[in-house]
């Protein structure tokens, strides 16, 4: 269960006794791996040294035979390790990693990030306080590093690895693009010009939403991708289907007109012939009402 160098996870000459089963393990992390329940590392205040077995308060130095159980020791979390540059974040409520200048809290976010981030990344509120979205597991008091994208959600370093080796781009969250992806798109650019669509296509639109500047508007359709007219990301969405191409459409509107004109050029000749039947009647009442006049009675001379 535990060896005077520690375990897998931290080097330390100590083991600690769980606050919730009073058993001893080296770590927490050990602790949980075993037991169907969690230890509360804040509630541990017994360690039994691990060169003389002797069980005692919490603290860096055994009271009997004087081995240092660490070369860190933080009395809120009661972590031992060997020094790694460690410091206790008073905001976080964890020990972090350092050396601490190179590193501040973003009160928004709710996390220690690196120097260079300052003034320089999005702020998502408590986002350390969200699960990772391709593990689903803690990211605030992981041991495993987190990853700030773009648009400030967090990941583990690990999984954002194992994302760029899968050719994923986009944050798992919000579909913005993980990363600078101006040369992938320069390379869209020429594969598209390289890959005309075929006829019945050319012209063709369709409705997009950009995924990394939310701007609406409507592109060219290909099937290798939409480029948004914002911002030149083809980390787009398509918004319904495909519109009728424009020249499709004016051939239909002529050919709608032609056919009104074809049907108002009928209508006008069939009034036409009518009418040139009903001029032919009147006239042959005409001349039949002459041949049928009554003789004028003789006259008497």
């Amino acid at each position: 269960m535990a060896s005077p160098v520690g375990c897998e996870h931290y080097v330390r000459s100590c083991l600690l006794k769980a606050p919730c089963c009073g058993k001893l393990y080296v770590c927490r992390l050990c602790h949980d791996a075993e037991e169907n329940h969690q230890m509360d590392r804040f509630k541990v205040s017994e360690v039994q040294c691990s060169e003389c077995q002797t069980v005692q308060q919490a603290q860096q130095t055994c009271q009997q035979c004087q081995v240092n159980f660490g070369e860190y020791y933080c009395d809120i979390c009661h972590l031992f390790d060997k020094d790694k540059k460690q410091y206790h974040c008073q905001p976080c409520g964890i020990c972090r990693i350092g050396p601490r200048e190179k590193y501040f809290h973003c009160e928004k976010c709710n996390l220690c990030l690196a120097q260079d981030l300052r003034g320089n990344h999005k702020c998502v509120e408590n986002v350390s306080r969200q699960n990772c979205p391709v593990c689903m597991e803690d990211i605030h008091t992981s041991r495993i590093g987190a990853h700030v994208l773009p648009c400030g959600h967090l990941l583990h370093k690990t999984c954002f690895d194992d994302m760029v080796r899968t050719g994923a781009y986009r944050c798992p969250l919000c579909m913005h693009s993980a990363w600078s992806m101006e040369d992938h798109w320069e390379q869209m650019d020429k594969e598209i010009s390289l890959s005309p669509m075929p006829p019945e296509y050319q012209g063709a639109t369709v409705k997009i939403l950009c995924n990394d500047c939310q701007t609406h508007c409507t592109v060219p359709f290909h099937v290798l991708g939409m480029k948004c007219t914002g911002c030149g990301s083809y980390n787009t969405a398509q918004d319904g289907g495909l519109i009728q191409q424009q020249q499709g459409g004016e051939q239909q509107q002529q050919e709608e007109e032609q056919q009104q004109e074809e049907e108002q050029q009928e209508e006008e000749q069939q009034e036409e012939e009518q009418q040139q039947e009903e001029e032919q009647e009147d006239q042959e009442d005409i001349e039949a009402e002459t041949d049928t006049e009554p003789e004028q009675p003789p006259t008497r001379h």
